[in-house]
């Protein structure tokens, strides 16, 4: 595993993240960041390499955050950025294609084929991110769309719905008691 690299991007994207260029605020930094840890869990899960799933997983966002005029098209932009970035790293070319790929069929908005065990835990990992990331939905629901208590409960169910339903088959059983949970408290069941 190349920890150097991981470290490195680690403190790439936290510092691109930090600059007022960045229209996603910290709370980007903060998704990579989950996205990483569930590309990892679930790389040990599905048996793919965990040193490509993690790259992947940490540069996945990069054009967006570098660039929001980027946006649209982040997956595109973001693969070119990560070759060059990985290019300064000396890193494997082949393991870089892989990166590419999994970076370029990441979004779930996409329905874009993935042909490796690499690229479906990061496309997986960055649709499940939101269940570890309820109170940014709530935040944005509320404070940055201004909705009220019910409209913005709505918000955050379909959006989950909506990414739980992006998964992959395996993925939505190995993540169907978090997702159970999550819609339970959402729903109000959860209070008692």
């Amino acid at each position: 595993m190349r920890e150097d690299i991981l470290a490195g991007l680690q403190k790439e994207i936290y510092g691109r993240c930090l600059k007022e260029t960045n229209k996603f605020g910290m709370g980007c930094y903060y998704h990579i960041e989950t996205v990483v840890k569930n590309a990892e869990i679930l790389a040990g899960q599905y048996g793919a390499d965990k040193e490509v799933v993690m790259i992947a997983a940490w540069l996945h966002d990069i054009a967006s955050i570098t660039d929001y005029s980027l946006y649209e098209q982040h997956h595109i932009h973001g693969a070119q950025m990560a070759e060059d970035i990985l290019k300064g790293y000396g890193y494997d070319n082949e393991k870089t294609k892989l990166i590419q790929r999994c970076i370029r069929n990441h979004r779930g908005s996409m329905c874009l084929e993935k042909s490796s065990m690499e690229e479906l835990c990061v496309a997986d990992a960055d649709a499940i991110s939101h269940f570890d990331n309820v109170p940014g939905l709530l935040y944005l629901a509320f404070v940055e769309k201004g909705m009220d208590l019910e409209g913005g409960r709505e918000f955050v169910k379909n959006k989950l719905i909506r990414s739980y339903r992006k998964l992959s088959e395996e993925s939505k059983k190995y993540y169907s008691s978090k997702f159970d949970k999550v819609m339970e408290i959402l729903d109000g069941s959860g209070l008692e």
